[in-house]
């Protein structure tokens, strides 16, 4: 394999095709180019790993999928000059085959086999419902990451009042990853597919998703409330975090120690979980009696957090569920 990225302008789409598939990014914002860098850095690491070992099944590994559906050539399409450079910038250091697009989306879409949507949802129409775009979709995989916007609404963007066949459709799915995924720690829900998709298809997803952290698969009634906990849920636990750190802080501690100390004791007690620990269990073993830990646990009952955090997450879901409708996310917000 070169040493030397190969990043390159869309001059040159039409190298000779590697063994494998190409895989365009469709909008290749922050959370598109997490998704490009996990891939990219799976693949240079030899064995295409994933960012966790499957014990339960929701995560694929490299070895189920054959070789020749493993993407080995990328094309990230933006719209602004400053989009294409950072993406450049960004995954320039990979020596994998890139080329950025700006404003050449149908171009981008022709050459690749599996299309990831990326933009925001209140640009859908604009960047689907254009002339070209279904027949450069056609037959081929649309994985959608646009929070609140379902299958079908896409579906019915390209092809509501058409008479083009199913053979001729593209198969739309939905993948709820989070911000995370820049450093491989995503928590990404994928939508089942109905009719089910082609086993390769299926295996493919997974196989992209788990390069960047979890995966679990959720039917698409599920999808509001999972861009909720796993979309917004970074955020929750940073506010969180944010508020361990302070009172550090306010008693005494230098903020850097603080913060570090705080976000290692989110990291420890999460792995817990991962680890199958419940987290009441978790809270027991801490809580000794006339101890400081229960201590602080009473004010934070008191302080109604278990109820706020819930509330915060029902009314996160319920905006989801309004933000393809063009109701919310008209100023550029994702989550």
């Amino acid at each position: 394999m070169s040493t030397n990225p190969k990043v390159v302008s869309g001059d040159s789409l039409h190298l000779p095709r590697k063994e494998g598939l190409t895989l365009t990014v469709l909008g290749c914002g922050t959370l598109g180019m997490a998704i490009l860098a996990g891939v990219f850095a799976s693949l240079c690491e030899g064995k295409s790993h994933s960012a966790y070992p499957s014990e339960s099944g929701t995560a694929t590994p490299s070895e189920a999928v054959p070789q020749a559906q493993i993407p080995a050539r990328f094309i990230a399409c933006v719209r602004r000059p400053e989009s294409a450079k950072r993406v450049r910038d960004t995954l320039g250091q990979y020596p994998l085959p890139l080329t950025v697009l700006q404003n050449e989306n149908i171009k981008g879409v022709e050459e690749a086999q599996v299309i990831i949507l990326g933009c925001k949802p209140y640009m859908l129409k604009d960047v689907l419902d254009v002339p070209g775009m279904r027949e450069a979709l056609k037959g081929k995989l649309l994985i959608s990451i646009l929070a609140g916007v379902p299958a079908e609404q896409i579906e019915d963007t390209l092809y509501k009042d058409s008479d083009i066949p199913d053979a001729d459709r593209c198969r739309v799915v939905r993948a709820m990853p989070n911000t995370a995924a820049i450093v491989r720690e995503s928590m990404t829900i994928i939508a089942t597919a109905s009719p089910p998709l082609k086993p390769e298809w299926d295996a493919l997803i997974s196989w992209i998703f788990s390069r960047i952290g979890r995966v679990v698969t959720l039917p698409p009634s599920m999808m509001d409330v999972s861009t909720s906990l796993g979309g917004s849920g970074p955020a929750f636990a940073a506010l969180v975090l944010e508020a361990m750190a302070d009172g550090g802080v306010a008693m005494g501690l230098p903020r850097a120690e603080s913060q570090l100390m705080a976000a290692q004791v989110m990291r420890g007690a999460a792995g817990m979980v991962l680890n199958g620990e419940h987290p009441a269990l978790i809270r027991e073993k801490v809580s000794t009696p006339g101890g400081c830990t229960i201590g602080g646990l009473l004010v934070l009952e008191e302080g109604r957090v278990r109820g706020t955090l819930a509330r915060s997450v029902r009314e996160a879901t319920v905006v989801a569920s309004q933000l393809g409708k063009g109701i919310q996310g008209v100023n550029g917000t994702r989550h």
